[in-house]
């Protein structure tokens, strides 16, 4: 016969019954963003990081079993994530070209202008020392756990102060990106400093009538200088251990503003199958105003790229 359980064992059950729930719930909530997809396909959202959000598209055809590329864009000082992948046209790219997108916003500084921290002349101007790039690896791997990336196609896509920082990211974190793109953003002054755990293929693509972050290099705010975009893809050949010999390719209208196809083309191939590229955009500014075609040609590019 059966012998029927104790008040005190019942009750004993229930509370550890209580305690596991209450546990499962608490570890649960502490680890929804890196444990389970919180943007579902067709959709955008915000994600967690150590209380430091980002937002993520999530293209529509998305399906957990096929692994797609992963885009991570990074908006020049005082501008948005948002602002960023909608003035690049990244945002409907994502969607039609199937990858995912991650566009974080940097830290506000004490004039509420956001900014990365990614090298002495841009633009952590107020010396916080917020370590964007382990912030920015974290937003990598978080999207890795979440969802079927391509680690053999990652990108860091970024614009002036952005584009410092993406290039940063290659120096810091070669390991999980396969290529970056600098939109009038440059190295860091001193070349010594970076140290890719392997190579990784870039893009520079600036105005050579840049105001702002100039095309032959200058001195950010804090007077630290900055070399300009023929030094950085210089630096960046030397890092990859490219050929001497570039190749040239055809000129393409990125800028919709100005007559004609503005844009030339350099290109020189690398080490373990990586590249190093100019793109120069003649007479064209800091901001430029991209024509039709420019987010496909950057998507066409980006998607070439792989491991």
């Amino acid at each position: 016969m059966t012998r029927m359980p104790s008040l005190r064992q019942v009750i004993r059950v229930m509370i550890c019954a209580v305690l596991l729930a209450v546990l499962a719930a608490c570890s649960g909530g502490a680890g929804a963003a890196s444990s389970g997809a919180t943007v579902k396909p067709g959709a955008s959202g915000r994600v967690q990081v150590g209380g430091r959000p980002f937002s993520l598209e999530v293209p529509r055809g998305y399906t957990k079993s096929t692994p797609v590329p992963l885009v991570v864009a990074l908006h020049g000082y005082s501008s948005s994530g948002g602002d960023f992948v909608n003035w690049t046209g990244l945002a409907r790219q994502a969607d039609d070209r199937g990858f995912l997108l991650a566009y974080p916003d940097g830290t506000k500084d004490a004039q509420g202008e956001r900014f990365w921290n990614a090298t002495a002349a841009c633009c952590d101007f107020q010396a916080s020392g917020v370590d964007d790039s382990g912030y920015l690896s974290k937003v990598i791997s978080t999207v890795e756990k979440q969802y079927a990336v391509d680690t053999s196609r990652v990108y860091v896509v970024g614009h002036s102060n952005g584009g410092f920082m993406a290039l940063r990211m290659a120096c810091e974190h070669a390991d999980q990106v396969t290529a970056v793109v600098s939109i009038a953003g440059e190295m860091t002054d001193d070349p010594s400093t970076c140290k890719p755990a392997r190579k990784v293929t870039v893009l520079q693509l600036q105005g050579d009538e840049d105001g702002t972050i100039h095309y032959d290099g200058g001195d950010g705010a804090t007077g630290a200088h900055y070399p300009g975009a023929v030094q950085t893809v210089q630096d960046w050949r030397t890092l990859d251990a490219c050929g001497a010999t570039s190749t040239p390719g055809p000129s393409v209208d990125l800028v919709g503003n100005l007559r004609g196809t503005e844009t030339d083309e350099t290109s020189w191939s690398c080490a373990d199958g990586t590249q190093v590229d100019l793109w120069t955009m003649h007479h064209a500014d800091h901001v430029p105003q991209w024509s039709t075609g420019f987010a496909a040609t950057l998507s066409d590019w980006l998607l070439a790229q792989k491991r």
